[in-house]
């Protein structure tokens, strides 16, 4: 049989100090948290990785077929129309931006 090094205080009741109270369990947990080494690298990392689209520059054509169809729209208002819109938004931060849809009903 193996002699195991813990045998005379395996079953020992767990001390309680005298002089000092007993750490709330939420504070003990906090010892063992992870912490950022690097503070602000997690952050430069993800904004690396995010990524952009790239904004479309349109044709003459398709101009022409928006501008026909605000026509249609501005022609009739008064009447329900359910519209998307899609419009380009530029990043802050990078080169690029995103497109973001918009979708409702045309009130005026």
């Amino acid at each position: 049989m193996k002699n195991n090094s813990y045998d005379d205080i395996i079953n020992l009741p767990h001390p309680v100090s005298k002089n000092h109270p007993q750490m709330p369990l939420w504070d003990r947990a906090a010892q063992f948290a992870p912490f950022a080494a690097l503070t602000g690298h997690d952050a430069a990392i993800k904004e690396t990785v995010r990524l952009t689209d790239e904004r479309l520059e349109l044709s003459e054509e398709v101009i022409a077929q928006l501008n026909e169809k605000i026509n249609i729209i501005r022609n009739n208002i008064g009447i329900e129309q359910n519209v998307s819109i899609t419009y380009f938004i530029p990043d802050a931060k990078k080169n690029g931006g995103s497109y973001v849809v918009c979708s409702g009903v045309v009130k005026r």
